[in-house]
Formats: structure tokens, sequence, C-alpha cells
């Protein structure tokens, strides 16, 4: 993984963790995109990923499911919460300085912006066909800078 991807991805967990501390949002509306448009994930790999960094918790089966598949990338997982702790201190700190008002607006624009993007502006990515449950070790292979992690 090299530097700039791992700055991207602290910089999507900070941007994500403030919009959830800010308006309450960050997985399916900052993260998925996030990764699909800045690091080419598919989306399901982006989905599964996301769902690694905020939902091990409570949703770990769905989690294991996106990992078996091979569609988690578990070194993301670990960057983009990191990021996602401290932006989600920060942006609650801004969004409870700010009148509720002003949130509310915040919040309708994020989603906006973000309804136009996946739209209009979206480019089609091929996902490629998994012929049984686990994807196999030459699709993993084919998948750049998105190799599933057995260390972990």
């Amino acid at each position: 993984m090299t530097i700039q991807t791992i700055l991207i991805l602290l910089l999507v967990g900070i941007a994500a963790g403030m919009l959830s501390g800010l308006v309450g949002i960050g997985g399916g509306l900052i993260i998925v995109p996030a990764l699909i448009f800045f690091l080419g994930f598919s989306q399901k790999l982006a989905q599964g990923t996301s769902l690694g960094i905020l939902l091990l918790p409570i949703g770990i089966l769905a989690v294991l499911q996106y990992y078996k598949a091979g569609f988690v990338d578990v070194k993301t997982v670990w960057l983009v919460a990191v990021g996602f702790l401290a932006g989600g201190y920060f942006g609650s700190r801004i969004a409870l300085s700010l009148p509720q008002e002003t949130v509310k607006k915040i919040f309708a624009i994020v989603l906006l912006v973000i309804a136009v993007k996946m739209f209009f502006i979206d480019k089609k990515i091929k996902e490629p066909t998994i012929t049984n449950e686990k994807a196999d070790s030459s699709l993993q292979n084919s998948l750049p800078h998105h190799k599933q992690d057995t260390n972990s």
C-alpha cells in the first residue's frame, strides 16, 4: 500500500467521521462512494469494506459473508477506522457548536451533492463474475491493491 493510498484512506475516515459526528452519516454515503471514486473499488468491495469499518460489533455476520467472498480489504478497514475515530470526535464537536438549522442544511447539501454525483457523474465499473460462493484466487489476484488479507 502506497503512502498516497494510506493518506487517502485516512482522509476518507476523517471526512466520514466528521460528517458522522456532524450530521449522523458516514458509511454508505461517504465511505462507499469515496472508495469507489478515489481508489477504484467495486461496489461490493466498497460495501464489504465499509461494513468492516463501521459494523464489526453489530454487523459481524454480514462482514464475514463479504470477507469469505473476498470483498473486504482488511488494511483499508483499519486505516479508515482510525481516521473515522478522529473525524467523528471533531465532527461532533463542530455539530454541537452550530445551530440545528445549519446542521440540517449541511446534511441536505451533502445528500444532494452525493446524489447528483452518483446519478450523473459516476463512471461504470465492471464487476468480475464469481462462479461459486467463494472468490477464487485468480479473482483475488486480478483485483489491484485489494487482495484479501489472510494474516488477519
